[in-house]
């Protein structure tokens, strides 16, 4: 399944300082637009991928994820929770969905374990399995940051 073409935009580099920031267990708040074109955010895990993009995890049926099957335009911000003046924003847009449930289902256990390092708890682990997921993968298009050098 993949989301509504988009216009081929370019991918942003990633600066080193900008990498390091995001490769920390921090919330992203995802800003998405509503079929009625109002904006909806949400605070989500995510992971930094090798290649510089974004991937988030969602149980299906939630909104924010319908919204990005439909328009896969982003807007994300990433702040340090010690530090809120410390934060990185990003433009991006969604270049590829996993609706295959065992795929997903890895991706969310991954981010689990990326944000409880000493093991996530059981109950949640079960919720995991008993709700279908979805994966997105997104391409970052602009970066601007708050980072001191």
């Amino acid at each position: 399944m993949e989301p509504a073409p988009l216009p081929t935009l370019s991918t942003a580099v990633l600066t080193d300082q900008v990498r390091a920031f995001l490769e920390r267990p921090l919330f992203l708040s995802l800003a998405t637009i509503d079929p009625d074109g109002a904006p909806r955010q949400a605070l989500i895990w995510y992971r930094l991928e090798a290649d510089g993009g974004i991937l988030i995890n969602s149980r299906v049926g939630r909104r924010w994820p319908a919204n990005l099957l439909r328009d896969g335009r982003v807007a994300i911000a990433v702040a340090d929770p010690d530090d809120g003046y410390s934060w990185v924003g990003l433009t991006g847009h969604v270049v590829s969905v996993v609706d295959d449930e065992a795929a997903a289902l890895d991706d969310i256990l991954a981010l689990a374990w990326r944000y409880h390092p000493d093991g996530p708890e059981g109950s949640q682990l079960d919720s995991f399995r008993d709700f279908r997921r979805i994966s997105f993968r997104i391409a970052i298009d602009g970066v601007h940051d708050h980072l001191e050098d």
